[in-house]
C-alpha cells in the first residue's frame, strides 16, 4: 500500500491529508466465506471486525470484559441511592485528525452527531500561567507560531535561549526517519537540548507526553515529535476536539455492536482467549474456556499484558524472534480516574476540560456535566455537578487510598468552590494496561503482520510506520490488520487516512534536511 496526497475526497478540512490505499481486489469474499477470530473488543478489534464483516467474512469477536470499548469502555455504576450511572476509564479527546476512528464511528452515525465539540483546550499551571488553543490558527506553520505568540509561557529571553538547530527534526517529521533519529533520546532530554522554557514545557509538551501515560523521562522523544507533527506542524485540523454527548457505551459501542450483529458477527463478551496455535491444515486454533475452535485467520487486538500472556501461552505461534519482541513489550505506570458527583455546581465559567500541570499527580479535570448528557441530567436534578479527575502516570509505589485523597485535594486547589460541596458519590478506577513507548523501543515493536500470515496484530501498541497515535493508532491498526487478511482472499480492504507524513512547508523541509542531519547531541 502506497501513500497518495492531494486527493479530493479528503476526510476533513486538510487538503493534504494522506490516503493509504489497499491492494485492488473484489468487493466481497467469493464462495464459502472464511472465518476470523478477533481477539479483543477495544477500538482496534472493533475496527478490524467491522471491515472484515462488511466484506463478507464470518467474524467471532472475543472480549474478556463484559463490555466493549477497551480503554474507552464504560459500565454501569449505580449511585448509592440507586440512580443509574456510568463509570469509565477516563476522559478521551476525539481530535479531528482521527480520520480512521471517525470513519469507524460514521458507520453508525454518518454525521457524527454522537460527538460535540468543546470550545477550547485550556491548560493551567499551578504557578498561575494559562494557555489556550481556542485562538491558535489551525494551519501550519502559523499554528506553532501562533501558539508561541499567544502563550504567556514564552518570553523574549526564552525565545533567544532556544536552540533552533536541535528543533530542526520537528520541521520535517517522517515516521520512520524520526524514530531513527530520536528514538534513542527521551522526551525530557530532547526538550532540554532545545532549551525549551520550563513553563512552556509543562504546559505545551509534558501535558501531551503524559497522555501516553508515561513520565517524559521514559518516553521516546520520537513519539513526542510525532505528536508535535500530528497536532502542530503536520495537520491543519487544529488542536480542538470533540467529546461524546453520552457515556461511551450509549454513544459509541452499543450502536456499533448492533451494526456488527447485523453483519452476522458473533460477539462473545466475558470470554478471554487463553492461547492461539497454528491449525493442522492452515489457519489457527483459538482456545478459550470452552475448548478450541478453528479459524482461517486471527486478529490479536489485545493490550500489552494480554498480548504477552496469549503469546506466552502459545509456544508454536510465530517464531522465536517475534515472540521475544512481544515478551519485551512494557506497560506504562498505573493511572487513576476519580469521578465525583457533587451536591452543588462548579463555577459557571469552568471549562468542560482543563489540562493541568504542577498540581501533584493531577493531569486534567473534566466537568462532565457541562457536556455529557447523563451527567448533565443528574446535575440538573440534584442541583450539583459531575467532575472527573485523571492522574496519568502514578508511581508504582503509591498507596492507593492516599493517592485518591491527594487527587481530590488538588481539585480543591484548582476549583476552590468544590471544597464546600458534599460528595454524593465517588468512584475511583485504577488501571495499568497502557503501552509504554520506551526510549529505543521502536525497532523491536511488533507490526501488524506476524511470521504467520494467518495471524495479525492490532492496537495502539502496534508499529504502523504511519503518523498516528493513541486512539487513532488503534483504529488505523485495526483497519490495516483486516486489510492484511483480506489480501489473502483477493478482497479489497479499507482506505486508511493520515495527516501528511512529512513537513508541510517545502522551505522548512529543505532547512531541516540541510542543517538537521546531525545527531541530537550536536546541538548542545
Amino acid at each position: 500500500m502506497s501513500p497518495r496526497r492531494g486527493t479530493v475526497d479528503v476526510p476533513g478540512r486538510d487538503r493534504l491529508a494522506q490516503a493509504v490505499r489497499p491492494r485492488p481486489g473484489r468487493e466481497r469474499v467469493a464462495g464459502e466465506p472464511p472465518s476470523v477470530a478477533v481477539v479483543g473488543g477495544g477500538i482496534a478489534g472493533l475496527a478490524a471486525a467491522t471491515v472484515l464483516a462488511e466484506r463478507g467474512v464470518r467474524v467471532v469477536l472475543y472480549e474478556r470484559e463484559p463490555v466493549l470499548g477497551g480503554r474507552v469502555s464504560g459500565w454501569a455504576a449505580p449511585l448509592p441511592d440507586g440512580t443509574p450511572a456510568t463509570m469509565s476509564r477516563g476522559f478521551h479527546a476525539f481530535f479531528r485528525q482521527y480520520y480512521n476512528l471517525r470513519a469507524l464511528l460514521r458507520r453508525v452515525d454518518p454525521e457524527l452527531g454522537m460527538l460535540t465539540g468543546l470550545p477550547d483546550y485550556p491548560l493551567r499551571h499551578s504557578g498561575g500561567l494559562h494557555d489556550s488553543f481556542r485562538r491558535v490558527p489551525r494551519t501550519p506553520p502559523w499554528s506553532a507560531a501562533g501558539f508561541v505568540a499567544l502563550s504567556p509561557s514564552f518570553g523574549l529571553r526564552d525565545l533567544l535561549a532556544l536552540r533552533p538547530a536541535a528543533a530542526l527534526p520537528l520541521l520535517d517529521v517522517r515516521t520512520r526517519e524520526v524514530h531513527e533519529r530520536l528514538d534513542g533520546v527521551s522526551a525530557h532530554d530532547f526538550l532540554d537540548a532545545l532549551r525549551f522554557p520550563a513553563a512552556a514545557r509543562h504546559l505545551a509538551f509534558e501535558v501531551f507526553s503524559r497522555s501516553f501515560f508515561a513520565d517524559p523521562r521514559e518516553l521516546s522523544a520520537a513519539e513526542m515529535a510525532l505528536m508535535f507533527h500530528i497536532y502542530f506542524l503536520g495537520s491543519s485540523e487544529g488542536l480542538l476536539f470533540d467529546v461524546p454527548r453520552e457515556p461511551f457505551p450509549q454513544a459509541l459501542w452499543d450502536p456499533l455492536a448492533g451494526r456488527l450483529a447485523g453483519h452476522g458477527v458473533e460477539l462473545r463478551t466475558s470470554t478471554p482467549v487463553a492461547a492461539v496455535r497454528p491449525g493442522p491444515s492452515g489457519g489457527a486454533l483459538v482456545a478459550d474456556g470452552a475448548g478450541e475452535r478453528p479459524y482461517d485467520g486471527v486478529v490479536l487486538a489485545l493490550d500489552t499484558g494480554g498480548l504477552r500472556a496469549v503469546v506466552g501461552a502459545s509456544p508454536e505461534l510465530g517464531d522465536a524472534g517475534w515472540r521475544e519482541r512481544v515478551a519485551g513489550l512494557r506497560t506504562a505506570p498505573p493511572f487513576l480516574v476519580s469521578r465525583l458527583w457533587l451536591d452543588r455546581p462548579v463555577a459557571p465559567d469552568r471549562p468542560g476540560f482543563l489540562g493541568t500541570s504542577g498540581y501533584g499527580s493531577l493531569d486534567n479535570v473534566s466537568v462532565l456535566s457541562h457536556w455529557e448528557g447523563e451527567a448533565a441530567r443528574w446535575a440538573a436534578r440534584a442541583g450539583g455537578s459531575v467532575v472527573e479527575l485523571h492522574a496519568y502516570a502514578v508511581p508504582e509505589s503509591a498507596v492507593r487510598d492516599v493517592e485518591e485523597k491527594r487527587l481530590v485535594e488538588q481539585l480543591y486547589r484548582v476549583y476552590p468552590e468544590t471544597r464546600a460541596a458534599r460528595v454524593v458519590a465517588v468512584r475511583h478506577e485504577w488501571r495499568a494496561d497502557c503501552p509504554l513507548f520506551t526510549v529505543g523501543g521502536h525497532r523491536d515493536r511488533p507490526t501488524v503482520r506476524t511470521p504467520d500470515p494467518s495471524v495479525v496484530l492490532a492496537g495502539d501498541l502496534v508499529r504502523t510506520d504511519l503518523p498516528v497515535a493513541l486512539m487513532e493508532r488503534a483504529a488505523t491498526s485495526g483497519f490495516l490488520a483486516a486489510n492484511a487478511l483480506l489480501e489473502r482472499w483477493g478482497v479489497r480492504g479499507e482506505t486508511v487516512w493520515t495527516v501528511p507524513d512529512r513537513g508541510r512547508s517545502a522551505p522548512l523541509r529543505a532547512l531541516a534536511r540541510r542543517f538537521g542531519d546531525g545527531r541530537l547531541g550536536d546541538a548542545s
